[in-house]
């Protein structure tokens, strides 16, 4: 992991170990830099995702679920007041004063859909839904009150709190939205309204002279969500250069690691390298990026050793198709394909942090990472064929009936199953899932010194400034379901293209010079005009392990299951026509484990053939694997026969 890491910190030059872990000590500026929401566009398979996400349960969560994200008005007549004891969030259970700890939840069901809907909108160009969000973001600023607030708390409560709160989180949420839609339109009016508002937080909170992570309960879910109101800082200095965000970065979170939580990222927690994670699992993941932002405007190596102990920690708790478990605690339990589930959003926020490692660090190992994670676990949790998304899911999934494979001791477990909203549990996934794909959009091409960058491999097409003069890059491929893919450039200008190599790809042709630039696959040259590139990557189906030593299978960036017939029930239909709740129930499952060695045999349409032992007859059979993102019940890991 230290590896991974060397890009990193190796800008840090003279930086030495502090005993004050937030002492100051070297700016590093990211190696790649981050482009515009907007500058880079899906194509192909991506985009007809989320065109269908927003013909789906991304473009009507609204219409599914209007108690939750229309008639509470949160943000503008529904402000939270001490008079609010209660309301209707959703989870299943009985009123009381548990109520009191979700009245936030509610910003983050609608901040974090519309962030991805707006996205989406942006994305497809869809002129009914932009027009949508037109209305709605004018609604949001008109909101703003006199002296810059956004948020969901009243005057009375709002940044005077000493136990759980969604101030900074609701803030995270919305902000993360409004700041896609301005580089979407460069509304002048939209950037304003949050500068405003991030100001006004600062000054509620001033830096060093107030404590936003205190809580005389250290569990806490909303307070500790909060912390990556780092994203909205980190996007502000990028658009505006003003180091008073970076700062505040780094005090959020000193005064997050400094206070009673019960919180995986906290410093004094990831520094000791033998303590496993245990906490909620999408805080911790989402949290990593955090401690990067805090790192990188450090430059302190006492930071540094602990990213480096908290990467090694979630390598424990990955899974062999990306998936961070957390089923939704991570209990200071390893990941294992059949005994733990992965919560959809630890999938989008440890993609997202990992992403965030990659612009930071240049290291192209992260984009593997990254796709490991949308490719595999992201896909093989949506339905392949339904407008719907499991909750948790499984590597190893032999049953998708509410409990974890079959387990039927929870009554009121409903997670592990498809659904359009999962209300009963929280609405917090399925926004998640309309977020990844333009996330990984966004992604997938950087820029770097007086070079083109495509980080993260898939169809796609960018436009872009490049030392002063135009780029455009058509990217044409069926990545990762084919390995070949062209890049149509125009430019009239020397500049390199830099093309991520991805870890598996051993062998590769080009149609042009190259060299190898740390990872990158570089093409420097005085560009003409239109001119092709066409890369080709020569996959073969692999053998690998898993973290606890079971086999699986994997093709170029695929990971590969066996598809178990399943029996499907419907178990609700929304007045919504095309939407339903599914369980599946397995027909006649049989689990295989691996022997030795065997032929594998190419189907063709992604489809492999190998022999693996049959449990019950200790016989080999014949098995056909495919990739986990077209499966719902499945076999990913062997164990050893």
């Amino acid at each position: 992991m230290k590896k991974l890491l060397m890009a990193f910190a190796f800008v840090a030059t003279a930086a030495t170990a502090q005993t004050d872990p937030y002492k100051k000590t070297n700016f590093l500026p990211e190696r790649l830099e981050i482009l515009p929401f907007n500058s880079v566009k899906p194509d192909g398979w991506i985009k007809t995702q989320i065109e269908e996400n927003l013909e789906g349960f991304t473009g009507n969560l609204d219409k599914l679920a209007p108690e939750l994200i229309v008639e509470d008005d949160i943000y503008v007549k529904n402000r939270l007041s001490k008079k609010v004891k209660s309301k209707d969030v959703g989870a299943v259970g009985g009123e009381g004063d548990w109520q009191v700890q979700f009245l936030w939840w509610n910003s983050e069901t609608q901040s974090n859909w519309r962030d991805g809907y707006i996205r989406s909108a942006i994305l497809t160009n869809d002129a009914q839904h932009l027009a949508k969000i037109q209305t709605y973001v004018n609604r949001i600023l008109a909101s703003q009150d006199a002296d810059g607030y956004l948020g969901i708390y009243d005057e009375e409560l709002r940044y005077k709190f000493d136990n759980e709160n969604g101030e900074l989180w609701a803030k995270a949420t919305l902000l993360r939205g409004l700041l896609a839609w301005y580089e979407y339109n460069r509304d002048e009016k939209v950037l304003t309204a949050v500068k405003r508002a991030v100001q006004n937080t600062m000054d509620n909170y001033p830096v060093n002279a107030s404590h936003p992570f205190y809580s005389k309960n250290e569990n806490v879910g909303g307070l500790s969500h909060g912390l990556v109101f780092t994203d909205v800082l980190e996007e502000l200095f990028r658009l505006t250069r003003d180091h008073v965000y970076l700062n505040y970065t780094l005090f959020l979170y000193k005064d997050f690691s400094e206070n009673k939580l019960n919180e995986d990222a906290q410093y004094a927690k990831l520094i000791d390298k033998d303590k496993m994670l245990n906490g909620h699992g999408v805080h911790t993941y989402e949290h990593l990026r955090s401690l990067a932002a805090a790192y990188r405007i450090s430059g302190n190596e006492e930071l540094l050793k602990a990213l480096g102990n908290f990467e090694d920690k979630i390598k424990l708790e990955t899974t062999a198709t990306g998936g961070p478990v957390g089923d939704e605690w991570i209990g200071s339990k390893k990941a294992d394909a059949t005994t733990r589930g992965y919560e959809y959003c630890s999938l989008q926020e440890l993609m997202h942090s990992y992403e965030s490692l990659l612009a930071k660090s240049g290291n192209f190992q992260y984009g593997d990472r990254v796709e490991k994670i949308f490719f595999n676990a992201a896909q093989g949790a949506r339905h392949p064929e339904q407008s719907c998304i499991a909750y948790l899911k499984s590597d190893n999934s032999y049953e998708m009936t509410g409990g974890l494979n079959g387990d039927e001791s929870d009554a009121e477990q409903t997670r592990y199953r498809y659904s359009p909203v999962h209300k009963e549990a929280a609405v917090c996934c399925v926004p998640n899932a309309g977020r990844i794909a333009p996330y990984y959009t966004q992604y997938m091409w950087m820029k770097g010194k007086n070079s083109l960058v495509a980080t993260l491999l898939g169809p796609s097409r960018v436009e872009v400034i490049v030392d002063g003069k135009p780029v455009s890059v058509n990217e044409i491929t069926n990545y990762p379901y084919g390995n070949t893919i062209t890049f149509e450039v125009t430019a009239n200008s020397k500049f390199d293209l830099k093309i991520r190599k991805p870890e598996w790809a051993k062998n590769f042709t080009l149609n042009v010079p190259y060299t190898m630039d740390r990872g990158f696959i570089s093409i420097s040259k005085t560009w003409k005009g239109t001119e092709k590139i066409t890369l080709e990557f020569t996959p073969e189906v692999e053998v690998a392990q898993d973290i606890n030593g079971e086999n699986y299978f994997k093709y170029g960036a695929l990971v590969l299951a066996h598809s178990i017939q399943g029996k499907p029930d419907v178990t609700k239909k929304y007045k919504l026509e095309g939407f339903s709740d599914i369980e599946y129930s397995s027909v006649k499952p049989v689990v295989y484990s691996f022997s030795k060695p065997s032929e594998i045999k190419a189907l063709g349409d992604l489809k492999f053939e190998t022999k693996l032992v049959n449990s019950k007859t200790k016989k080999l059979e014949k098995v056909v694997l495919q990739p986990v993102g077209r499966t719902i019940l499945r076999q990913v890991t062997f164990k050893g026969s």
